[in-house]
């Protein structure tokens, strides 16, 4: 016997949870932001893509992570030929992205034939923001992620092909792999070895294992043997991103992510004796699965430095792991255990729905957010700063603080769309990708060394002897014997030209 998706549920419950999601989610997520993290990569991206700005230094910055990814054009064009902005464009992205994961939750679970009161504790848990152990990556993100969206549109597909809608599963990768390119990647080799499971017993299907093993063999071979590796200046780059070498891991790491598919696996026994597992279920597992394998096979590629395995951050995989056990954990609470007393599944999705919206409650709180600003949620004077140099010539490259990102609330290239030599809260991650970044990285930490020590012009002018620079923002606690463009309350802009 197997189980079979729940009827449907009011419309307006359906609706209720989707809101739940959005809103305890996002406040879990610290509340929605703009401008903030990744998105000092993005924002500038989008716009050098749409041709709103130059960036004629700092393009080089980018190129190494645009060449990945798709997306850029994408929502370049929308900017362009809508003239839609960033922030209400994110804002409208971050909802749909909310909202489609809790889609893509329900659509799992119903594929799984669980109950809706299962489905409404899997629509809790996802609420519950939480990183991933030594991955980089977060369950969700407090503001417009692609990578998010991606892993919404990859869920999506798992539920199809759980279901037999194989099409469906590929049109949905495909959205993936546009939206976000290495996202994609993790959810089309699961779905690969989710759809060559039930053929695996067959001539052709073993045929295609032996096919498949060889090739991951010689790949691996080629790699270690032609692939570049990061030397010691690349690496020193990325000295604070130790999660992207998994042998250097600490043990709760490694207990933590290989725990997935041990326990995903013995509840899919315990499904089966229940007579409750469905046709697709243990190709999806086999997939997440090989995805495990995939994962062990790169640590000593990582250990080697071996640039495009570490670039491919392959233990990202255990986040797709995350997400389908949170709703097999869903199915074991309330399904197999709860149902013995039906009285008990509303009481325990009540219990989850209050300890997520008290943890919400408690995270805006405690850092003081709003649950949603569509604007920058920076120091008033470096935004008016920020708009004063973005209605400069397009070239400018001006000098700043290299922490004013975090210092001051959004990166100087995402608010002013201007160059700037060094953000040193993104730039070392984007070096990853590009040996030559990472030396001028290097090479611009090393300069602007003692930053918040300087006292003479003389200090600025030896760093506009190398980089050409046209001006210079800093805090008006300090002052330098330089002309001034422009002035506020708490910045000041010098003319270096």
């Amino acid at each position: 016997m197997t189980a079979s998706p729940a009827p449907g549920p009011p419309y307006g419950l359906a609706l209720a949870g989707l809101v739940f999601v959005l809103l305890v989610g996002t406040a879990n997520a610290g509340g929605y932001r703009y401008g903030v993290s990744d998105q000092a990569f993005y924002i500038p991206a989008i716009h050098l893509a749409a041709g709103t700005a130059a960036f004629p230094r700092d393009a080089a910055v980018f190129a190494p992570q645009m060449r990945l990814w798709v997306g850029d054009e994408v929502l370049g064009a929308i900017v362009r030929t809508a003239g839609v902005d960033l922030p209400p464009l994110f804002a409208i992205l971050y909802a749909g992205t909310m909202v489609l994961l809790a889609l893509a939750t329900i659509a799992l679970a119903r594929s799984l034939g669980c109950s809706w009161w299962t489905i409404a504790a899997a629509l809790v848990l996802l609420t519950l923001r939480h990183r991933i152990a030594r991955t980089g990556a977060n369950s969700l993100e407090g503001y417009f992620h692609p990578r998010m969206l991606a892993f919404a549109c990859g869920m999506t597909a798992f539920a199809s092909m759980i279901s037999g809608r194989r099409r469906s599963a590929g049109i949905w990768t495909i959205a993936a792999g546009v939206v976000h390119t290495s996202t994609a990647l993790w959810f089309a080799g699961a779905l690969a070895v989710a759809a060559w499971w039930p053929e695996r017993q067959s001539r052709a299907g073993r045929a295609l294992a032996t096919a498949g093993a060889v090739v991951a063999v010689a790949a691996v071979l080629a790699a270690v043997a032609t692939l570049p590796r990061m030397d010691a200046d690349w690496l020193a780059v990325l000295a604070d991103r130790d999660y992207l070498f998994p042998a250097d891991w600490p043990l709760y790491a490694w207990i933590t992510n290989l725990a997935y598919p041990g326990v995903l696996w013995a509840l899919y026994r315990r499904r089966v004796r229940a007579g409750q597992a469905v046709p697709g279920e243990a190709g999806l597992l086999a997939g997440l699965t090989a995805l495990v394998i995939l994962f062990l096979v790169s640590v000593p590629l990582t250990g080697l430095r071996i640039a495009f395995v570490v670039q491919l951050q392959v233990n990202r995989v255990f986040w797709l792991l995350d997400a389908v056990t949170a709703v097999y954990l869903a199915w074991w609470v309330l399904d197999a255990v709860a149902i013995r007393r039906r009285r008990l599944q509303p009481m325990v999705v009540g219990g989850l729905a209050l300890l997520a919206l008290g943890r919400g409650a408690f995270i805006l709180h405690d850092t003081g957010r709003p649950l949603a600003r569509l604007t920058a949620a920076a120091d008033p004077g470096w935004l008016d700063a920020a708009d004063w140099l973005r209605a400069q010539p397009g070239s400018w490259h001006v000098l700043a603080d290299p922490a004013h990102a975090w210092r001051f609330g959004i990166s100087l290239r995402a608010a002013a769309l201007r160059d700037t030599p060094l953000e040193a809260g993104k730039d070392p991650a984007m070096a990853m990708y590009d040996r030559a970044l990472a030396g001028r990285v290097r090479e611009y930490t090393a300069l602007l060394a003692g930053f918040d020590d300087w006292t003479d012009a003389a200090d600025i002018r030896r760093v506009d002897e190398r980089l050409a620079l046209d001006a210079f923002i800093d805090v008006r606690d300090r002052h330098f014997d330089l002309p001034v463009l422009y002035r506020n309350d708490r910045f000041v802009i010098y003319d270096l030209r």
